[in-house]
């Protein structure tokens, strides 16, 4: 929760004025699929978004600079009593130089930033706020249409962005946080056109989706595609047939989804009236999510230096649909402002005397949420694609990735509101961050359109000090199908976090650490060695007495790329031991 304020000066507060001046000349999203984007000057742009990022961090440079001054002539004191003997004193004149000299040359850097940022403050585009109707489904959706091509154009582009107050780049589709609703029909196709004109490559996983006959289009980077390069495009095409429920998209290079890239995705089941078994009035997304204040490239490079064991980086805020608030006063090394349109607590004004539904999912990268309503207990009716029989909650557990839909009642009476709380299970983390704000929240109002803060109070029951999964021997499937009564082959994987070599901390599938080919992705290398009837990937399958699925060791390195490959068509057990020990195991499968 945060206090309405700005701590940047009036000339960061003009250029950023200037700079985030809505351009609706290059904002079309519904371009022609055919024709590029226009082109902007790459080199340019990405030099000075490296200026604009040097500008941001160099107040905080300051502040460590003389912190680190500060505490030394304290325990210089300390060590002396209240006296600065002569070494003291001398050393805080050098101090007192390097501190003048440091501003003064940072002055001179930030204005002479200042005066090659007025060249080209159009060159960053404005992120567009989404209004909270953005996530809302169709009232009027047609279940029993017939199947469609879907089309979708995106542009990819670099961003200054401020979802709590805090500026950050972020990589955003169509200049939108967080990116837009696909909404099909069990049988649609999707086709996405996707422009990368931002500074890294990139691909987009549609996660859930089975992709069957079309692993190829599944956008994991160094397992089923290349990433696509800045400045070119490429179109996704797949079918979705034989699954609905609640799924998301995000960026699959690096932690590219922690910078701003993802987005809901819903597929409408023909028969969803009947496989929900409580009928609802109105349908949205709720997403949930940490939120960095640091890009991802630079929080990877801290996680992944030596001496890190199991210290993954703790978020700094937590968004509800791409928004929240932080006081910017704590954070006077950085330039903030949350007087912004996009900032603030989200607000979903429902009719009274209906019943609702909100597909929960956490598009987070690290965090597992508590989320609740006060004063409200809801059934919990689908988890991840698999609609179930209405189990009732007053907490929900949900893990990064996960979805769950959750039904409102009917009960809540007309000019009532209430909070919506997402609290980060804290217990998770590895270490302290002076910054984490823990728990984000939103208002649900029944019939209210400027709601005020709710009164409603909290359960009061003990929020879990543990990570660990929602407790799912409550949740039934409304449809419940066997697994196969005969099995071909069974597999045994040990995940856990191992120091290597350099006392490396790395994740493993028993002695695995995988550490793909963004070149030559393991599909295509698969599809080429069948092709050419390589040895490596058919003398296994042709031997007499042949397994119906094994470990190629031979045309893999199983020490970086644990590829299990099978004759063809076969039922798999695969059996996961978690030796973690902080927290649940979320595997996917790339079908």
């Amino acid at each position: 929760m945060g206090r309405t304020n700005r701590t940047h000066t009036e000339d960061e507060e003009r250029l950023l004025d200037d700079e985030y001046e809505l351009d609706t000349t290059d904002r079309e999203v519904h371009r022609d699929p055919l024709q590029p984007p226009p082109r902007i000057d790459r080199r340019k742009h990405k030099d000075e978004m490296a200026l604009l990022e040097a500008m941001l961090r160099r107040k905080e440079r300051e502040r460590v600079v003389q912190s680190t001054i500060a505490k030394h002539v304290a325990q210089q004191d300390k060590a002396h009593g209240r006296s600065c003997p002569t070494g003291c004193k001398v050393l805080l004149a050098v101090g007192l130089v390097i501190v003048v000299g440091t501003l003064m040359l940072a002055a001179l850097f930030e204005q002479a930033l200042k005066d090659r940022l007025s060249l080209f403050a159009s060159g960053l585009h404005d992120a567009r706020p989404h209004a909270s109707e953005d996530y809302i489904l169709d009232r009027n959706w047609n279940f029993n249409a017939a199947p469609v091509r879907r089309e979708y154009t995106w542009t990819l582009r670099h961003v200054m962005y401020n979802p709590d107050g805090v500026y950050r780049p972020m990589m955003l589709i169509n200049a939108q946080f967080p990116g837009p609703l696909i909404e099909v029909n069990d049988g649609d196709t999707i086709v996405v056109h996707l422009y990368n004109e931002a500074e890294n490559a990139t691909a987009i996983h549609w996660h859930g989706l089975y992709q069957n006959g079309s692993n190829f289009m599944d956008g994991t980077v160094g397992i089923t595609q290349c990433p696509i390069a800045p400045g070119t495009h490429f179109t996704y095409e797949f079918n979705v047939t034989g699954q609905s429920g609640t799924y998301w998209y995000h960026a699959h290079q690096g932690l590219q989804a922690s910078d701003g890239l993802y987005g809901p995705l819903v597929i409408h089941s023909r028969d969803e009236a009947r496989l929900q078994r409580l009928p609802y009035d109105t349908d949205r997304v709720v997403m949930v999510s940490d939120h960095y204040h640091t890009l991802t490239s630079e929080l990877l490079l801290t996680y992944l230096a030596s001496d890190r064991e199991n210290i993954e980086p703790v978020p700094d805020s937590a968004l509800i649909n791409g928004r929240g608030i932080r006081d910017c006063e704590q954070f006077a090394h950085r330039t903030c402002d949350n007087t912004t349109a996009n900032v603030g607590l989200p607000h979903f004004n429902l009719e009274p005397g209906r019943s609702h539904r909100l597909r929960i999912i956490n598009v987070g990268a690290f965090a597992e949420f508590q989320v609740s309503i006060d004063e409200m207990k809801f059934a919990v009716t689908e988890a991840d694609g698999t609609d179930l029989e209405p189990a009732y909650f007053n907490r929900l557990n949900i893990n990064p990735a996960q979805r769950y839909s959750i039904v409102l009642p009917a009960d809540a009476a007309a000019g009532t509101s209430f909070w919506l709380r997402a609290k980060m299970l804290t217990s998770c983390f590895g270490e302290d961050n002076e910054y984490l704000d823990a728990e984000t929240r939103a208002i649900i109002s029944y019939g209210v359109e400027e709601a005020n803060e709710p009164t409603s109070k909290d359960w009061d029951e003990q929020i879990d000090l543990e990570c660990h999964d929602m407790d799912t021997s409550q949740l039934v499937p409304a449809e419940r199908i066997a697994a196969p009564s005969n099995v071909d082959e069974s597999f045994y994987l040990r995940a856990s976090f191992e120091i290597g070599a350099w006392r490396l901390s790395r994740g493993r599938w028993n002695s695995s650490t995988w550490r793909g080919d963004v070149q030559s992705p393991t599909l295509q290398r698969t599809l080429d060695g069948l092709a050419a009837q390589n040895e490596s990937f058919t003398a296994a399958a042709s031997s007499s007495g042949s397994p119906a699925a094994w470990v190629n060791k031979a045309a893999f390195d199983a020490e970086h790329e644990l590829v299990i490959q099978t004759r063809g068509v076969a039922v798999i057990d695969i059996m996961i031991s978690n030796f973690d020990g902080k927290r649940p195991m979320h595997p996917f499968i790339d079908k």
